[in-house]
């Protein structure tokens, strides 16, 4: 499934990589907890939407979309933030999402290091998005 398409910023005037070797590499530079916590969320964003199209966006922001956007994986310097673009109107029945509260749109999960993931809860909100993005 070579189904990855480039996005818009970093990346952009780089040749031939793709946003999945893009993703790759910003994991492998961060070198820390937040490189494993962003390849955790990627592996369950794929396992939760085996279609999903990874995207490299914003000069540097991984993205994982289907059929509209899903979410992104931003890194900061104490945090990983993964933000639903329509997570203002998912059900969140584990209270997953604890950034970004205050938007009509967007919403998004904070982790810090140390923090685990629910996997059941963060793969069902990834599927709940895409079956959004879809209808």
């Amino acid at each position: 499934m070579n189904q990855a398409k480039s996005g818009s910023g970093a990346g952009a005037g780089a040749g031939q990589d793709n946003p999945s070797r893009l993703i790759d590499a910003r994991i492998d530079e961060l070198g820390d907890w937040r490189g494993e916590m962003l390849a955790r969320i990627r592996s369950l964003v794929k396992e939760a939407d085996p279609d999903v199209v990874e995207e490299w966006k914003w000069r540097g922001v991984p993205v994982w979309s289907h059929a509209g956007m899903i979410c992104t994986g931003e890194t900061y310097k104490k945090i990983v933030k993964v933000t639903f673009a329509k997570g203002a109107s998912l059900d969140d029945p584990a209270g997953l999402f604890n950034s970004s509260l205050e938007g009509n749109t967007r919403r998004a999960i904070d982790f810090h290091e140390g923090d685990s993931i629910d996997d059941k809860a963060f793969t069902a909100l990834v599927r709940a998005a895409a079956e959004l993005n879809m209808s």
